[in-house]
């Protein structure tokens, strides 16, 4: 076998390329998809986790390099995930644990990583029917509520997600993990507060708002006759007037105790499963 000795702590072996050194460009590179710039320049961004991997090549997401660990060498499902990655024209790379730490920012680092290119869909493209269920976040801002939140979209069969204004990335890498692999199958879309509504009067969809003012019981809201989009406020101001006043209904969910608000995740899941009961609802009486 005809090794290639490189002087950046890389050796390639076959078509796998072993990397020891945190100075390698390559190392470098993918380490710089932890900030947003970086991911926004190339389109990309990591996913940890072998499954997760999988998940996104079954689905037919574009693979760029496949990390591993060296302790992960040897194993069939690891080396017939590399040989997928080198046949859709992928970089593969074996890697010291120090490497892998490096790049996945963790001390106890999964054995594989992926990194994949970013995919959006465009707002112009949708056109909802009765029966989906969309969710439309207004600047959220936290991370984890959004990873929960896609999480909890795939969970419930709704049919994808639109990012309104200035919303947290959804392939960082605190997003993606809190995703548990739901980011590959959930649709996302972004747009401006003007596309957002423009594209509201064009579709005729249902909006259902939660929103402090709401009259109406989240419960008795008729989310089968229209597609519907729930539409979920900032978590810290909720939802402005501008959106607020394009809703067709302003929603509450009832509360006990001294908590005057849920949290953004949890109520968009409360929501999502209502939303969900009455679509199959609709089916029994098919």
């Amino acid at each position: 076998m005809n090794n290639d000795i490189r002087h950046d702590g890389a050796r390639r072996v076959g078509q796998v390329k072993e990397v020891t050194s945190l100075a390698n460009p390559i190392v470098k590179d993918i380490k710089a998809l932890s900030q947003k710039k970086t991911r926004d320049e190339t389109r990309s961004f990591i996913a940890e986790g072998l499954k997760l991997v999988i998940d996104a090549l079954d689905l037919g997401w574009t693979i760029k390099t496949l990390v591993y660990s060296k302790a992960a060498k040897g194993k069939p499902v690891i080396e017939k995930t590399a040989a997928r990655t080198i046949a859709a024209g992928g970089l593969v790379l074996e890697v010291s644990e120090k490497v892998m730490s490096a790049i996945t920012r963790r001390d106890n680092p999964q054995m594989v990583a992926g990194v994949f290119e970013q995919r959006w869909m465009p707002l112009k493209t949708i056109s909802p029917v009765s029966g989906q269920t969309w969710i439309a976040l207004d600047r959220v801002r936290d991370p984890g509520n959004l990873g929960t939140i896609i999480r909890t979209a795939d969970a419930s069969g709704a049919s994808g997600i639109i990012l309104v204004g200035d919303c947290t990335d959804p392939f960082s890498m605190e997003t993606v993990r809190a995703t548990m692999g739901s980011v590959f199958a959930v649709p996302v879309v972004k747009a401006t507060v003007a596309e957002f509504l423009a594209w509201k009067r064009a579709a005729g969809v249902n909006i259902v708002a939660t929103h402090l003012a709401g009259a109406v019981d989240y419960r008795t809201i008729d989310y089968r006759s229209r597609p519907v989009v729930l539409l979920m406020g900032n978590e810290q101001s909720g939802l402005p007037d501008e959106l607020a006043s394009a809703a067709d209904s302003l929603a509450r969910i009832p509360q006990s105790g001294m908590a005057d608000s849920l949290n953004l995740a949890v109520a968009t899941g409360v929501m999502l499963f209502e939303a969900r009961r009455h679509l199959l609802s609709l089916g029994d009486h098919a």
